[in-house]
């Protein structure tokens, strides 16, 4: 089996470490993601979540444990964090918070003007990232991007992050606050980028979206890793979801509702597997019982 592209092993993180206030975050937390994976990483508030993947990219230290990107150990003596910096790309919650330039190609270029490259590359690469998550340069390119809508705010964020070409792409609530048409042109995009093999771990509370874009889902619970595996089997331990905090997918929890008023439907994580199985069972149902 080959290595993975990203891998935590036996991550502890303590804030404040060494006073009164000291805080454990991350107790020991092992976790490989695989090139070409689309991860769901999902736990109750303060499970952890922000905490662990802002060591991905070295951007916290673990006190204890390693990080290994690219078979680079970020913490060894001789490590080049500036590097893995550049294969593990991060956008934070709320990511248009960040925008600063006077314009979209300037402030999606920022990241390749500070590696040093040509200005030829850098529009090559403002281009292609713009183009990525569904805006036009020739459009949006010229335009503040103050002046574009939430949805649109957001993608130009992520068009920030793509511009620095990265293997790994982490999203840190990336629909938070979106209305549900810029939240699902996001996702589309999202997933768009998955298949052209870009590897993505999605931190989100919504069980629906990990629904429909996880291959496969990593709970945290107080700083550790509760359930590794495919969504379909981690969305199957209702009663330990909730004990951690967490719900199910609608869909998950409509057809369970379905079943336990004797309605013979069959399982659904998402609402087009939901309305299938509906479907099916409506067909299968004696005729008195329709």
């Amino acid at each position: 089996m080959p290595e993975p592209l990203l891998a935590c092993h036996d991550v502890a993180y303590t804030y404040r470490r060494g006073t009164p206030m000291a805080a454990e975050a991350l107790r020991g937390v092992t976790l490989g993601v695989a090139a070409g994976e689309l991860l769901g990483l999902i736990g109750p508030t303060g499970s952890g979540k922000s905490t662990l993947i802002q060591h991905f990219n070295g951007l916290l230290r673990p006190s204890r444990g390693r990080v290994v990107v690219a078979g680079q150990d970020l913490w060894a003596p001789r490590a080049d964090r500036r590097a893995a910096r550049r294969l593990v790309g991060l956008l934070f919650q709320f990511a248009e918070s960040q925008l600063f330039e006077e314009t979209v190609r300037r402030d999606v270029g920022y990241g390749p003007r500070a590696l040093g490259l040509e200005a030829d590359e850098v529009e090559a690469r403002v281009d292609e990232a713009l183009r990525q998550v569904g805006l036009d340069p020739a459009r949006f390119g010229g335009r503040s991007p103050f002046a574009l809508s939430g949805g649109e705010m957001r993608r130009v964020a992520l068009a920030g992050v793509l511009a620095m070409r990265p293997q790994v792409l982490v999203l840190d609530e990336p629909t938070a606050g979106l209305d549900p048409r810029a939240r699902a042109e996001l996702l589309d995009h999202i997933r768009a980028l998955h298949a052209r093999g870009l590897t993505v771990v999605l931190v989100t509370h919504n069980m629906d979206e990990v629904a429909l874009l996880a291959r496969r889902v990593v709970v945290l619970h107080a700083g550790q890793v509760a359930a590794d595996g495919a969504p379909r089997a981690v969305f199957a331990r209702e009663d330990d979801l909730r004990a951690w905090g967490l719900g199910l997918p609608q869909a998950a929890a409509l057809v369970r509702r379905l079943r336990s008023r004797g309605v013979r439907v069959g399982d659904a994580l998402t609402f087009a597997e939901a309305r299938r199985a509906i479907l099916a069972a409506a067909r299968e149902a004696p005729r008195g019982d329709r």
